[in-house]
């Protein structure tokens, strides 16, 4: 899995490579830590984390303190960033019937995200529901009955317009009535400043609750890692729908910066549970905080 993530993230390594050789410049501490601080800034890591970073390097070593030790210290503040978000379990895991509920703005890739969901687990032999609660999208659910096709999994639409709490509705009625394992609600793209959508989102997982009660259930905001910084903005917004449990980064190896990842875990603690990788169905990893800095640093 490490040898995977290292290669998909060639293009977000390359800022991260730039990094890695402020410590090899021959520059003292002080200097070399100016650099760094602005090379995070210019990876999308945010002036709120980069402080906090470069403040726990610079008390946690000593003045004359050498590349090694330095480089040492920035993975070790970007491995306890990542992993102070991030619980000790595996995602979706101990419950053997369990709903992903999808969200966030357009073009994030929430449908896709599903799909490679789904197919993981239709590959470790689960049986699997597609929800197109994107009621408002052109396409959006046949996009999403094209990727049941293709994996071999039921999906649930509805009509153009339709409530797609009602759809979520019915997705639950059919994932009882036949004990499948795993339920994926794909919901239609909001601008988090929509008040209205939020609040439909809140109905959406209302419906779950009640309906599926004893399930476990993961809100996850899908974000586009390449919008840098406005994945913060939408973050940060969404973060006022109360269900959200974590989020899942996508085009992580479509952008050459990266440090988005660790701004969304340092400033809002909001914990990173799955990355996307590229466009295939296969290219999903979970999120390890411990094999992402390895991979980018390395």
């Amino acid at each position: 899995m490490f040898a995977k993530l290292q290669k998909k993230l060639s293009g977000t390594r390359s800022v991260f490579r730039k990094i890695g050789s402020l410590f090899l410049s021959g520059k003292e501490r002080e200097a070399v830590l100016e650099d760094l601080a602005e090379a995070l800034i210019m990876a999308d890591v945010g002036a709120p984390t980069t402080e906090k970073i470069i403040g726990s390097i610079r008390t946690g070593t000593a003045k004359d303190a050498g590349p090694d030790e330095l480089l040492t210290a920035l993975k070790k503040e970007l491995k306890l960033i990542l992993t102070g978000a991030v619980p000790t379990s595996p995602p979706a895991a101990g419950n053997a019937h369990f709903v992903f509920l999808m969200v966030g703005a357009n073009g994030g890739g929430k449908t896709t995200s599903a799909a490679k969901l789904a197919a993981r687990a239709s590959k470790a032999g689960k049986t699997v529901i597609l929800a197109a609660a994107d009621t408002f999208r052109a396409a959006a659910k046949e996009q999403l009955v094209i990727w049941s096709q293709r994996l071999g999994t039921q999906v649930i639409t509805g009509q153009y317009g339709a409530d797609p709490a009602s759809v979520v509705f019915d997705a639950a009625a059919s994932f009882k009535a036949r004990t499948a394992d795993l339920l994926i609600v794909d919901t239609a793209g909001r601008s988090h400043t929509n008040l209205n959508l939020m609040n439909e989102l809140e109905k959406v997982n209302r419906i779950l609750k009640r309906e599926l009660p004893e399930a476990g259930r993961e809100s996850l905001l899908v974000l586009d890692s390449s919008i840098g910084q406005n994945a913060i903005v939408q973050a940060r917004e969404f973060l006022k729908f109360s269900a959200l449990t974590g989020t899942f980064l996508t085009k992580i190896d479509g952008t050459a910066k990266g440090g988005v990842a660790v701004a969304i875990a340092g400033e809002l603690g909001l914990p990173i549970k799955y990355l996307g990788i590229g466009e295939q169905p296969e290219d999903l990893v979970d999120f390890s905080a411990e094999e992402f800095v390895e991979a980018l640093l390395t």
